[in-house]
């Protein structure tokens, strides 16, 4: 091999060395890492105060597994112990108190109570207010503690008491400014019975009868103006061991008034063709005349 040859054959096989790579730094440095451990101390000082507050809240609460203070969650609903206050309407299928205390609804304003069909119209309400209990609904009723017997019953045809005895105990008594169906009127051992109308008529009927009796002690009726007894088919029986018709007017003759003696002590009940009573002195015959003054006037 030549020389030229033996040049050429090294120089096409001389492998160049490789050069050194530029290096670059991993990770971060300078402000980039200085914020990195900022975030990171204020994502771990949140988490710690986080946790301080639930660990507050919990103990404030005084949260359990049965439920939360006062209040605790069983099976047949939500009991609460104490007072309790709801700011937003509550719906509920029941409210009932415990066994040994009384149910307490309070409110600054008006407690309403409203009970509503499947399409939501309200059907019932009851409003207890300042000034007036207000109950708005078709039917009222109120019965007995074992809740067998109806008492009370209001609708809009009519108002049904079934007690054994309604007392009123008010000094005015009780005021009815229309009819008043009811089979007896009795007063208290101890007081008096009085039925009265200021202003207007005092009206009794029934089909079969109307019976007024004072069984120990006297009956009074009277009144300012007329007083009319009529019967339209039977009579007016007046039995008594003594029947007394007091302030009746002393009658006198038209033809002869000075026969009329004023120490008179003997009179005859006579009566004029209008009805109306009155006294004229006796006489061996009768004294009455259809003309005299009473009658006149009558």
């Amino acid at each position: 091999i030549t020389q030229e040859q033996f040049i050429l054959a090294s120089q096409s096989l001389h492998l160049q060395r490789p050069g050194c790579d530029a290096v670059y730094p991993v990770g971060l440095y300078g402000w980039r890492k200085r914020c990195l451990y900022f975030f990171l101390l204020l994502l771990l000082v949140t988490m710690i105060v986080n946790l301080a507050l639930t660990v507050w809240i919990i103990k404030v609460m005084n949260f359990s597994v049965d439920g939360m203070g006062n209040l605790q969650l069983n099976q047949d609903g939500i009991r609460l112990e104490g007072i309790s206050e709801f700011r937003s309407p509550l719906y509920v299928n029941e409210i009932q108190s415990r066994g040994d205390s009384l149910l307490l609804l309070r409110s600054e304003k008006n407690v309403t109570l409203n009970a509503r069909n499947d399409q939501g119209h309200l059907t019932g309400q009851l409003t207890v207010g300042p000034e007036a209990v207000d109950a708005q609904c078709q039917r009222l009723e109120v019965r007995s503690t074992d809740g067998d017997r109806l008492i009370f019953t209001a609708d809009e045809d009519e108002i049904i008491m079934t007690t054994e005895k309604f007392t009123v105990t008010g000094s005015e008594g009780a005021v009815f400014r229309h009819s008043v169906e009811t089979p007896l009127i009795q007063a208290r051992t101890s007081e008096d019975l009085k039925l009265e109308s200021p202003t207007r008529t005092l009206s009794m009927e029934a089909p079969r009868g109307v019976e007024v009796s004072a069984g120990l002690g006297s009956l009074r009726i009277s009144g300012r103006k007329d007083l009319h007894l009529e019967s339209t088919e039977g009579e007016i029986l007046l039995d008594a061991n003594t029947v007394q018709l007091g302030n009746l007017p002393l009658g006198e003759y038209v033809a002869s008034p000075a026969q009329a003696s004023q120490e008179q002590t003997v009179y005859e009940v006579c009566v004029c063709p209008s009805g109306k009573i009155y006294l004229s002195p006796a006489e061996r015959s009768s004294s009455c005349q259809a003309m005299s003054n009473i009658c006149l006037w009558s």
